[in-house]
């Protein structure tokens, strides 16, 4: 509209805003078009795909100049526009752009708005050198590009003020003095916006100069203009002082000043600049006449940018036992020294073989590294890299997706996995009867049910098989003789014997020595290994004692086997085998490290067992997320077994080798990972970097420095707390149990002993007609006198006792029983 009413009343315009597109001559503009520059730079570079992110109010001039000779030249242009671009559709923007490995991108905004648009380049990590940027601005000096050059981008960009030049950097100087006494904030230096209203002041003034020497009044005398006339009355003078305006030729902050008839600027220069690790470089200038020219003051590439030997470089690191810790007398030392471990070893071999030199730098949060969900921002040795405070992080720094679209990663210098961590349990000793458990309850269940059914079958067949029936000689009407009897009546009765022995009638009984109860004492016998007095006769019995003799001999063998690590060694009964044990239950308590790689695996897990885990951990309440390793070692300690951490299993295995010795590893690894070491996107050091790893790795170099930090500076023993490797002696605890069954057999002989005298004895007063008290008196003296003793296996002799003891009344059955007769 200003424009409009300018137009109309001959008013002339002044403006150093953005140049539009326009018919009105009464519009001066001063600031030069960037899109003929832009395209020669695009051509420089040989770009034929990128992304134009453009302001709609002031890029699509250009944005429509570089589409036409898109047209022309085959490029692929992605057009964006930043003021309806949200935060996930830039996000969406560069995630394409790594999948398509590209990273042109031309970004053409206001010095406000692109400050904020490079904040956000910063924050994703997207200042890698794999990224050229070109700012289709004309103030490339008056942009803030600290962050950027930490991250190693590449950028571009378009110069209009040339500081360089004595008269320029005398007027800029008299800016920054200008009332500088009186202002409490310092002034900026001059931005190429006011060095063009500077310069619009200057064209003014110097076309009014003009007008003076040429005498033409100017005053508003005359026709003054009339804005609220119908049709409106231009001013009379303001075809004098348009001419005038458009003829002014002079040199400003801004270079050379020069209008054609639309009022536009002509014959103009602007500098090309990149961003150079010391800073802004001039690497050439575009004009209208010679179009690109590039003068080669800086070439991108050369030894200021990869000479690794003539810089310190930072290596960020965490404090973590045994990758970095202080020494004892750390407080004495500076630089490298005060530290040691396995990363510090690992640092110092690396630049061995990199040949920089370096300075180790704890990271100040004491954080992996992750992205805050809310303010998108990095911390921790990940987010010191992104935003360029440090070129290396060599720490048990784990290789995730989410970090490799940031930084880059090493070849992995230590393979590793998620593990549970417990506090180790009280170990069990073995019970009384532990000399029982190298067999199962089954397997002991299954021993009884043999032996009762192998002595059963013994008793079948041997009842069954003829050949364990044998005869025995039986005079009529009496018992047996004895071997003893015969001899003693032989002188006497010898006549008389044969007499009998023709008159009398011998009868023949069949008898069988396998009863019931002689076949479970065969049997028992054979499972003892003690053998038995007496042993089948048949095949079928033979069979059977044949294979039970083997079934023995192999449970015995076993369970002697077993028998050993039973009793001598205390064993731990873990309440956690697994993840799926942690799962289900809530009893323990378990959580992992806040802002790391272990805490990403369970958020970002589909697998239905770890979501459950992740679900319970993020609702657990009090929080079961810790700050550090430590605090969540110290806390499993102190739970007295009712809380779990997941850890890195390397941390694990080393933690479980430091005094106290009460933590332990349980179950397997619930992943499988890397520990990488990280550098910049694009860093010079990234393939020197994985060069030195692989190296160290099949030198055997990195296996050798594992086994120094973790089991031969251990404290636990290869076996972990205080156990030995030497197998203990066994106690009275150990086979006490097999004393008490000792103990109780000669118990129960001695009931069943007692058991039987006064069932015999009853039978006896039954039958003698006594009573019970005479006949156990009469039974005891006989059972307990010395005289009695002659017989074999329990046989007692009728004819030994003394005349006194067989005329007792207790007796007179005795002697004629013939007590001759064995017991079982």
């Amino acid at each position: 509209m200003l424009m409009s009413f300018c137009g109309a009343l001959h008013v002339c315009f002044v403006t150093p805003s953005f140049p539009i597109e326009t018919a009105n001559q009464f519009v001066i503009q001063l600031r030069p078009e960037v899109q003929d520059a832009l395209v020669g730079v695009i051509n420089h570079y040989g770009w034929t795909k990128f992304v134009y992110m453009y302001s709609s109010d002031s890029g699509l001039s250009v944005l429509q100049k570089v589409l036409d000779t898109a047209a022309e030249q085959n490029w692929l242009v992605t057009s964006v526009n930043v003021e309806t671009m949200t935060e996930a559709s830039f996000l969406k923007v560069f995630q394409d752009l790594d999948k398509r490995k590209e990273g042109q991108i031309i970004i053409d905004c206001e010095t406000e708005r692109l400050t904020g648009i490079l904040k956000k380049i910063v924050e994703q990590g997207k200042n890698a050198k794999s990224y050229h940027y070109i700012l289709a601005n004309l103030g490339f000096l008056d942009i803030d590009l600290t962050d950027l050059r930490k991250g190693g981008a590449n950028i571009t960009g378009f110069q209009l003020v040339n500081n360089s030049e004595p008269s320029i950097s005398r007027v800029v100087q008299q800016w920054m003095e200008f009332d500088n006494k009186d202002s409490k904030v310092p002034k900026s230096g001059l931005k190429y916006t006011g060095a063009l209203t500077y310069d619009g002041v200057k064209v003014m003034s110097m076309a009014f100069q003009n007008l003076r020497k040429q005498r033409i009044d100017i005053s508003r005398r005359g026709n003054a203009g009339e804005c609220l006339a119908n049709p409106p009355a231009p001013w009379g003078q303001g075809i004098d002082i348009q001419r005038a305006l458009q003829q002014v030729r002079i040199d400003g902050l801004t270079g050379h000043i020069q209008f054609n008839e639309k009022g536009r600027r002509t014959n103009y220069t602007v500098s090309v600049m990149e961003l150079a690790p010391s800073g802004p470089k001039k690497v050439g200038y575009w004009n209208e006449d010679e179009k690109y020219v590039t003068t080669a003051s800086f070439v991108r590439g050369s030894n200021e940018t990869y000479g690794l030997q003539n810089r310190t470089y930072i290596v960020t690191t965490i404090l973590e036992s045994p990758y970095v810790m202080l020494k004892k007398n750390h407080e004495q030392l500076v630089g490298n020294d005060k530290y040691e471990g396995y990363i510090v070893e690992l640092a110092a071999e690396i630049a061995k073989h990199v040949s920089y030199q370096y300075k180790l730098k704890v990271v100040s949060d004491g954080k992996y590294g992750a992205r805050d969900a809310e303010s998108k921002m990095w911390n921790g040795m990940v987010g010191e890299l992104v935003y360029g405070k440090a070129d290396v992080a060599v720490a048990p720094l784990t290789i995730t997706l989410v970090r490799e679209e940031v930084i880059d990663f090493s070849k992995p210098f230590m393979s590793l996995g998620i593990s549970i961590m417990i506090k180790k349990p009280t170990k069990s000793k073995p019970g009384v009867f532990s000399f029982l458990d190298p067999l199962a309850y089954e397997i002991w269940m299954c021993i009884v049910f043999a032996y009762i059914g192998v002595s059963v079958v013994l008793f079948l067949v041997s009842r069954f098989s003829p050949y364990e029936w044998h005869a025995e000689d039986y005079e009529e009407g009496g018992e047996p003789q004895t071997p003893t009897q015969a001899s003693a009546s032989n002188g006497v009765q010898q006549g008389q014997t044969q007499t009998q022995q023709n008159t009398n009638q011998q009868s023949l009984e069949q008898s069988n020595e396998f009863g019931i109860f002689n076949s479970l004492w065969f049997s028992l016998g054979a499972f003892m290994q003690q053998g038995c007095d007496i042993s089948p006769r048949s095949l079928s019995g033979r069979i059977v004692g044949g294979v039970w003799w083997f079934f023995t001999l192999i449970i015995i063998s076993s369970y002697t086997a077993n028998l050993a690590a039973f009793l001598t060694v205390e064993r731990m009964v873990s309440p956690i085998e697994s993840a799926e044990d942690l799962a289900k239950q809530t009893e323990i308590a378990y959580g992992t490290l806040d802002a790391g790689s272990t805490k990403e695996f369970f958020s970002r897990s589909k697998i239905a067992v770890f979501e459950k885990m992740w679900s319970y951990m993020k609702s657990a309440d009090p929080s079961v997320f810790v700050k550090t390793t430590d605090e969540g070692v110290m806390r499993v300690r102190k739970s007295k077994g009712k809380y779990a951490y997941l850890l890195e299993s390397t941390m694990n295995e080393y933690i479980e080798q430091r005094k106290p010795c009460d933590t332990m590893k349980v179950g397997g690894n619930l992943d499988s990972k890397g520990y990488g070491i990280a550098t910049p996107k694009g860093s010079p050091l990234r393939n020197p970097v994985n060069l030195a790893v692989l190296k160290l790795n099949e030198q055997g170099l990195l296996d050798k420095l594992k086994n120094k930090w973790w089991y031969d500076k251990g404290e636990c023993g290869s076996g972990g707390g205080d156990s030995k490797d030497k197998t203990s002696a066994l106690s009275l605890s150990n086979v006490a149990g097999v004393f008490y069954i000792l103990i109780g057999g000669l118990g129960l002989a001695m009931l069943v002993a007692l058991v039987e005298f006064c069932y015999k004895s009853r039978t006896e007063s039954r039958r003698m007609k006594q009573s019970i008290n005479d006949a156990m008196r009469c039974s005891t003296l006989t059972r307990m006198s010395g005289n009695g003793s002659g017989g074999e296996n329990g046989r007692i002799l009728a004819h030994d006792f003394p005349k006194t003891v067989q005329t007792l009344p207790c007796m007179s059955h005795t002697a004629s029983m013939g007590l001759g007769a064995s017991g079982m």
